[in-house]
């Protein structure tokens, strides 16, 4: 049995030295942030009573695409320490990418169309408004200073 761990070890090995290089590139050191364990915690609550409990017009699909990119930033902040600002652009570029991806229907070529839980959580369609939500999480983002 330890013979077939072995080719996995190796890849795992290099994966880890793959991402020590990378933070040090980014200028990533990591950490463990109390703080912003409990805003994501917090968060993520409010996250979940919106999907549970709101359906509205404006504020699940405006306020929780708003708050999907603060919590992504503070679950980011509770391991990583680096510049704040380049890590809530780089929250934005992802949440826009995604955002893009949804207008390409990524869900059906991940065959999870028929999954009612990863539909929500991944998206299904494009629309600028969250663009627009995603922005103004991004300026929420800016506000956690160092």
């Amino acid at each position: 049995m330890e013979k077939s761990l072995k080719p996995y070890s190796k890849d795992f090995s290099a994966t880890l030295e793959m991402t020590k290089y990378l933070l040090i590139y980014l200028d990533m050191k990591l950490t463990f942030n109390l703080k912003f364990l409990f805003v994501f915690l917090i968060i993520f609550i409010v996250e979940i009573l919106i999907a549970k409990y709101l359906h509205d017009a404006y504020i699940r699909p405006f306020g929780g695409d708003v708050l999907v990119v603060v919590l992504i930033y503070a679950f980011l902040r509770i391991f990583l320490k680096t510049n704040y600002k380049k890590l809530a652009f780089g929250v934005l570029v992802f949440s826009f990418i995604i955002e893009c991806l949804q207008g390409l229907h990524y869900v059906n070529w991940l065959g999870l169309q028929d999954n009612k839980f990863w539909s929500i959580v991944l998206g299904t369609y494009f629309t600028v408004y969250d663009l627009l939500a995603y922005f103004v999480g991004y300026l929420i983002c800016l506000l956690f200073k160092d």
